[in-house]
């Protein structure tokens, strides 16, 4: 229940926001072209790093076919690309 006068947002995000389903190799690929660099792997996990000016971005990526979607989703919030912008890396 919510107190009159605040709005509930709600957290669930629909499939197309979180991207499409793809494997870890096309994934990295993409991520690869947009200057980010293969750190090392350990397992089933691949770490990627990108400097910028100000920082150094850090990602992991799951050596997954397919990553899921909301995997996908946050990966792609920390590397600061929208779905549209990894489209256009593919």
């Amino acid at each position: 229940m919510t107190r009159p006068g605040v709005t509930r947002r709600s957290s669930w995000r629909s499939p197309s926001d979180q991207g499409p389903s793809l494997s870890y190799e096309r994934v990295l690929r993409a991520l690869q072209r947009g200057s980010w660099v293969v750190v090392r792997q350990r397992g089933s996990h691949i770490r990627l790093q990108k400097h910028t000016a100000q920082e150094t971005l850090k990602l992991i990526v799951p050596a997954h076919r397919p990553i899921k979607r909301s995997t996908l989703a946050h990966i792609l919030k920390q590397a600061h690309l929208s779905v549209e912008e990894l489209l256009e890396l593919l």
